[in-house]
């Protein structure tokens, strides 16, 4: 999961977790932001109301260690799904974006397949701001996937037509409100007639 401080990303990865607990998947959490003391803290906090384990290491550490040391644990747990949290990088820092690519590669050096998905979060509130940041994410960790944060209230997230447009990145899932099971898989023709509705 990749996205800009600020999106929702890491209540979207809670949200996901829920998501794919429902489904019988056992998940499992890894806090690869480790820039941020409060990220860290925050992922834990939403793993346990989501009932599912984090792996975590102290503020500072290297996010790579983070993510190679819970796809290790991943078999022990019987976990079929991994979802890793990444430091919320600002898309135009080259050093921050690099980091992002360190951790993919340490992902396909332990599963030649992986990772399965890359899901950009965007904030529906942020208008051509998205397009810049799916461009910018795309590039650097190849995006197979969108999550729209914050489309509940007023928010109508139409800048996603262009991404779709531009980049031909699927919309994968909206997220509607705060709570756990506030997050659907995306459809095309209630989205729209979302934002036709007056």
């Amino acid at each position: 999961m990749v996205g800009v401080n600020g999106t929702g990303k890491t209540t979207s990865i809670a949200k996901l977790a829920e998501y794919l607990k429902d489904r019988r998947w056992r998940v499992l959490l890894a806090a690869g932001d480790t820039f941020r003391a409060a990220a860290i803290d925050q992922l834990r906090i939403w793993g346990e109301r989501a009932g599912v384990p984090v792996i975590a290491h102290q503020p500072g550490a290297d996010p790579g260690a983070v993510v190679f040391d819970a796809i290790q644990t991943a078999p022990s747990r019987n976990v079929d799904v991994v979802v890793v949290d990444t430091a919320g990088r600002i898309h135009t820092k080259f050093n921050l974006m690099e980091e992002l690519k360190k951790i993919r590669r340490v992902i396909a050096k332990q599963d030649e397949s992986a990772p399965q998905e890359v899901l950009l979060v965007l904030d529906a509130t942020t208008g051509q701001n998205a397009l810049s940041q799916a461009r910018h994410f795309t590039q650097a960790v190849n995006v197979t996937g969108l999550v729209i944060a914050k489309l509940d209230g007023t928010a109508k997230g139409g800048i996603v037509f262009a991404i779709s447009q531009e980049l031909g990145i699927p919309i994968k899932f909206v997220g509607t409100g705060e709570h756990l099971d506030d997050l659907a898989e995306f459809d095309p023709e209630e989205f729209v007639s979302a934002l036709l509705r007056v």
